[in-house]
């Protein structure tokens, strides 16, 4: 059960960069601030990971 949660963990991370470089290309973000945006994405997309994780394997 944890390995398929790693791994789809890994493919919603990967997803999610994804979209969210597409979004910065049609937005037309700069440069300098699409490394904030996908900082801020992905801290975001892994405490959301974490707490499902938590949730699945504590309850």
């Amino acid at each position: 059960m944890v390995l398929f949660l790693v791994f789809f963990a890994l493919f919603i991370l990967y997803m999610i960069n994804t979209m969210t470089d597409a979004l910065c290309e049609r937005k037309e973000i700069p440069s300098e601030k699409q490394p904030k945006v996908f900082r801020t994405i992905n801290i975001l997309m892994t405490i959301l990971l974490t707490s499902t994780y938590v949730k699945f394997m504590f309850t």
